[in-house]
């Protein structure tokens, strides 16, 4: 394993590791211009091997779930591991998350590369990833995917740091307000897998269209709600996928960080910490139940057996390409 570090011209610093492809660290500045560490983890790289948060690691192949974790593809059905109840998530037993990714420096780039072999948790075709963060002087972690098969596959990747905009190990998210650019979400069941409904945010807990505190509603009395025991569920992003254009914003009124997210991608999938149980992360610190949040840029879940929703297949010869954006400054 080898830790990474990217600094730019405003002293803004992220710090990576090869294991996972993770951020260990963000360090961004507030309205005073007093740097914190923004996304949880762990001292050593032992957290993150022994860990089950996925925290700030790189997901694939597939991020978030898929039913019954089996799918078709040409004709044929793939069974992959069911690591999540009945149901597959983040890549299985051995995503990205957790292989050691090669990894060099190129022009103030951090360049990722892993190759998955045919068969690797149960999805065909043997894919080479390149995963690439920049960050820039206008204080922007970019994140650039591509990806290449030899045989027809399915592939759908994001990103995991747990964002907590006042600084990691201080209190929970509730008070920051989120926006969300989606004017529906996916509706999901009882194992989080959507059912296929794309549902109208109006009207519901659901609609952050407008600046609204995450814990306003997170406890309503909502069947989605009770699901998650919060928010964990996909958003439709607006506007036309494969084009970079905002998904969400938050703010932390107290520090007045703000980060905004860009994607390429059709879906975002915000979680609200709602299984952190107490985890000791880093500097001693302890990550209660909503402690962080995540903004997870994706392709919806459980894409490969909804046929209404984008596709996740990739072709032999296509090129798979993604981007995402975390933007952040201060108000």
């Amino acid at each position: 394993m080898t830790l990474f570090t990217l600094i730019n011209a405003n002293g803004v610093e992220a710090r990576i590791m090869s294991y996972g492809g993770t951020v260990v660290s963000l360090e961004v500045p507030d309205r005073d211009g007093k740097l914190a560490d923004v996304v949880l983890g762990f001292d050593d790289e032992g957290g993150y091997r022994g860990g089950k948060a996925y925290f700030g690691a790189l997901i694939g192949r597939y991020g978030n779930r898929i039913g019954k974790a089996r799918f078709s593809l040409g004709g044929v059905e793939y069974r992959l591991a069911a690591n999540n109840g009945e149901n597959h998530l983040h890549g299985g037993l051995k995503g990205f998350d957790k292989v050691v990714w090669d990894a060099t420096l190129a022009g103030g780039k951090l360049v990722l590369r892993h190759v998955s072999p045919d068969g690797e948790e149960g999805y065909p075709g043997k894919l080479s990833v390149e995963a690439v963060y920049t960050l820039t002087d206008r204080n922007e972690l970019e994140l650039a995917f591509s990806a290449t098969t030899d045989r027809d596959t399915i592939v759908s990747f994001t990103h995991h740091s747990y964002f907590n905009l006042a600084g990691h190990g201080r209190g929970d998210i509730l008070g920051h307000r989120l926006t969300l650019d989606a004017d529906e979400f996916a509706p999901v069941d009882a194992g989080l897998i959507p059912t296929g409904e794309l549902r109208p945010v109006e009207g519901t807990p659901f609609d952050f269209r407008r600046e609204t505190a995450i814990g306003a509603r997170i406890d309503g009395h909502d069947d989605q709600l009770a699901h998650g025991r919060g928010y964990d569920h996909n958003w439709v992003v607006r506007g036309l996928p494969g084009r970079l254009r905002r998904a969400a914003r938050v703010v932390e009124p107290g520090s007045g960080r703000v980060v905004e997210v860009l994607t390429t991608e059709p879906g975002l999938q915000f979680y609200s910490g709602n299984y952190l149980d107490g985890i000791r992360g880093k500097g001693g610190a302890v990550y209660g139940r909503r402690a962080g949040f995540t903004l997870e840029t994706q392709h919806y879940p459980d894409s490969p057996n909804r046929p209404s929703f984008p596709t996740t297949t990739l072709r032999a010869g296509e090129v798979y390409r993604t981007t995402t954006v975390y933007a952040f400054s201060t108000e």
